[in-house]
C-alpha cells in the first residue's frame, strides 16, 4: 500500500493565483542553528541530505518552500539545491529581518526592502519570488503605518519581481490591516496559541491567503498520553477554512513522511 501524499490536495493561496500544498517545508534548519527555539538541538544537514529531503518533500506532494534572509545560509543553499526545479516550487521568502553575529536586527525602509529582494533573487537563482512576507519585529501597526516596506513590496509586485506579498506578524490588528492591503498573512496558530484566529477568519471572508507558522508549536506540543499531537494539531488547523498551508520545519525524513500522511488523512476526513 502506498503512503498518502498531498498531490491532489493543493489549494488556492487566497486570490494570488498560486496553488499550494497544505503543508509547506520550512527551511530555517538548512541555514541556521543559533537562536532558534526548538526543544532539542540539531545539526544543519549537508547538501546531500538537504537534496534528499527536498526530493522527498516534492515526491510527497509538497510544493511550498519557506525561507528568509534571517535563516542564515538558507536562501544561498536553496538556489543551487533547487536548480532546474523552479516550476515545481512556490517559494516564500521574507524582508525586514537580518540575522548576523547571533542576533536579529530589523530594517523596514524602502531601500533595505529593495536591496533584500534583489539579494534574495540572486541567492535563490530566480527571476521572481512567488510570495514575500514582512518579517515583523512585533510592532505590526507601526511597520504598516509608518514604514515604507509594504508600499515598496506593492511596487515590486507591479514590476514582476514578486507575485504576491504579505505580513508575518504577531498581532490580530497587524494581521487584519496587512490583509486589507496585501495578499497573505502568516499567523501563529496551534494547540497552545490561538490568539490570531480572527486574522484567519478575516482572510476566509475576504479571499486572502493564510500561512500558519509554529503549527506544531515548534515541537513543544504535549497532550494526554496516547494522543497523537501531530494529528490533533492538524485537526485544529485544517478545520479553519481560511488556512491555505501550514509550514513545518522538519529535517527528519521520517517526521516529514508522518506529517504528510497525517495531514492527508485529516484533510480527507474533514
Amino acid at each position: 500500500m502506498s503512503l498518502p501524499t498531498l498531490h491532489d490536495l493543493h489549494r488556492p493561496l487566497g486570490s494570488t493565483g498560486l496553488l499550494v500544498s497544505p503543508l509547506g517545508l520550512g527551511t530555517v534548519k538548512l541555514g541556521r542553528d543559533q537562536g532558534v527555539k526548538y526543544p532539542s538541538g540539531f545539526q544543519i544537514p549537508g547538501d546531500d541530505e538537504a537534496r534528499m529531503l527536498l526530493r522527498q518533500a516534492r515526491e510527497l506532494g509538497i510544493n511550498l518552500i519557506d525561507t528568509a534572509p534571517a535563516y542564515g545560509m538558507s536562501e544561498e543553499r536553496l538556489g543551487p539545491l533547487l536548480r532546474g526545479q523552479r516550476k515545481d516550487w512556490v517559494i516564500v521568502s521574507k524582508v525586514g529581518e537580518e540575522f548576523e553575529n547571533g542576533a536579529s536586527n530589523h530594517d523596514f525602509s524602502a531601500a533595505h526592502t529593495r536591496m533584500s529582494i534583489e539579494r534574495s533573487l540572486k541567492r535563490l537563482e530566480t527571476d521572481f519570488i512567488d510570495l514575500v512576507l514582512v518579517h515583523s519585529d512585533g510592532n505590526d501597526l507601526h511597520i504598516l503605518n509608518d514604514c515604507e516596506v509594504y508600499q515598496t513590496l506593492a511596487a515590486l509586485k507591479q514590476e514582476g519581481k514578486i507575485r504576491g506579498f504579505g505580513f508575518s506578524g504577531k498581532t490580530v490588528e497587524g494581521g487584519v490591516k496587512a490583509l486589507e492591503q496585501g495578499d497573505c498573512a502568516m499567523v501563529t496558530y496551534n494547540l497552545n496559541e490561538q490568539a490570531e484566529k480572527a486574522v484567519i477568519e478575516y482572510a476566509a471572508a475576504h479571499g486572502k491567503g493564510i500561512l500558519v507558522k509554529k503549527a506544531l508549536a515548534s515541537g513543544h506540543v504535549c497532550l494526554e498520553p496516547g494522543m497523537d499531537p501531530i494529528r490533533a494539531s492538524f485537526m485544529l488547523l485544517f478545520a479553519q477554512t481560511g488556512v491555505a498551508s501550514a509550514i513545518v520545519g522538519t529535517i527528519n525524513p521520517l517526521h516529514l513522511a508522518h506529517n504528510v500522511a497525517t495531514a492527508a488523512q485529516v484533510i480527507r476526513q474533514l
